[in-house]
């Protein structure tokens, strides 16, 4: 049996359904309204810049493509295409999560063209200051906006050899050194705003445990975490701001909770206990897009994610394109997956905000198997009145049965299809792969 008390409450429902790469067709936003309804609280502006952004948006040399040329004279900078994008962005809702630096070059042993060090960081810091005040100060012709969150670079850890970085091709003290003339400089400039990084590869050699460990894997995972960790005592050697820490995992919903926890145990082991960190990089099992199982999967990753030490979290990613990440919308009918209909329905209890307690009984092996499904409530106001929301998901391979007791009045409970959610009875059983909301009047 599973309770709900929604007189016992707990945490904020933490913005856990942020997507990097919003659905954009070359220079058309009308695939944002569905960031609207799904109430997507930050869409984590990396890899726009590329093939689907024709070399038009966000990065840094797209924005400034002149590197010699004066950051102080607006003439150097080209906005207008970004302009378009983040306008959009906020006239969806939405407060873009803006990475500053470049799109991965996956074709780097090609040609490798933007992903080099700046030939002077002071001057590349220098660029991202006019960026920011245009977008946030109204400089250069541009706007106010309320964006909080400046992310320096993306995975500069990519690879431990520089030559074979499809994000880096420099030395991790080439990165150290930039991050910090790149974050004391635009702190001093914003000291209002946030300013963070690094878009970690991740911490695939996490072991669980009251205190999370790393256990030596490969020398490329083992390099993620050696970087991490000289970042931090470069960061701290040099009193550098350090306002978020950014972090990715493509792996199971359970270990992408211990990499959260070891990213917390981590940063208060160096002192940084007031520095934020977010998952904005997140995918688990992306060859099951356009799945109900898919879903649920996501389903799981909210329910891990708000009871793990992570602020926030962006998956990857929005894209209404070809690559099995790109997992929320069909490139073909430009429809949704049935994973968007998960950030729908979890923007439910985000919207009510107060998580509640939720109690899983044991009761021989109907109650065994109420434990693998995964539940996460909350209750709120909703037309002025009070009113709580179940969502439960069932991420394994089997029907498992469903018995949901709560202290409220059962308003309405649907389950996701491939069509969106559709409202039924209430079920005595949740098939594999299946997610259910339930809302009650309190």
């Amino acid at each position: 049996m599973i309770r709900i008390d929604f007189t016992d409450t707990g945490a904020r429902i933490k913005p856990l359904h942020g997507i990097g790469q919003p659905p954009t067709r070359g220079n058309d936003c009308g695939m944002f309204h569905y960031l609207t309804e799904a109430g997507i609280p930050f869409p984590r502006l990396h890899d726009v810049g590329g093939y689907f952004g024709g070399g038009r948006f966000v990065d840094i040399p797209n924005l400034f493509p002149d590197p010699d040329a004066d950051p102080a004279d607006p003439a150097s900078y080209r906005f207008g295409f970004t302009d378009l994008l983040v306008t959009e962005l906020m006239k969806s809702g939405t407060e873009p999560f803006f990475r500053l630096g470049v799109t991965i070059e996956n074709e780097w042993a090609v040609y490798a063209a933007r992903i080099w060090p700046p030939r002077d960081s002071l001057a590349w810091a220098k660029i991202c200051e006019g960026v920011i005040r245009h977008y946030t100060e109204g400089w250069a012709g541009g706007f106010h906006y309320p964006i909080r969150y400046w992310e320096i670079w993306n995975e500069p850890d990519n690879v431990p050899d520089p030559m074979e970085n499809p994000m880096w091709r420099g030395s991790a003290e080439q990165f150290f050194e930039l991050y910090a003339t790149a974050s004391t400089y635009l702190k001093e400039k914003f000291p209002h705003l946030k300013i963070g990084g690094y878009g970690s590869c991740g911490f695939y050699g996490v072991t669980g445990g009251n205190v999370p460990t790393y256990a030596a894997t490969s020398p490329r995972f083992d390099y993620f975490r050696t970087f991490f960790d000289d970042f931090l005592a470069y960061v701290k050697a040099h009193n550098c701001p350090l306002d978020f820490f950014s972090w990715h995992s493509y792996d199971s919903v359970p270990s992408t909770g211990m990499f959260a926890a070891y990213a917390r145990h981590r940063l208060d082991a160096e002192g940084f206990t007031e520095t934020e960190t977010t998952c904005d990089e997140w995918n688990c099992n992306p060859t099951l897009r356009g799945t109900r199982m898919h879903a649920a999967l996501c389903t799981a990753m909210f329910a891990e994610l708000q009871h793990a030490p992570v602020d926030s979290a962006m998956f990857y990613d929005g894209r209404c394109g070809v690559s099995m990440f790109s997992s929320l919308f069909n490139p073909l009918t430009e429809a949704p997956f049935p994973a968007y209909y998960a950030f729908l329905a979890f923007n439910v209890l985000y919207r009510f905000g107060q998580e509640v307690a939720v109690y899983t009984e044991q009761m021989g092996e109907a109650g065994q198997a109420d434990a693998a499904l995964r539940v996460l409530a909350a209750r709120g106001e909703k037309d002025g009145a009070a009113r709580g929301a179940v969502l439960i998901c069932n991420p394994t391979g089997t029907s498992l049965p469903l018995e949901l007791n709560a202290n409220g009045r059962l308003t309405s409970c649907s389950v996701l299809t491939e069509e969106g959610l559709v409202e039924i009875p209430l079920p005595a059983e949740l098939e594999s792969g299946a997610v259910l909301l339930a809302e009650y009047a309190l």
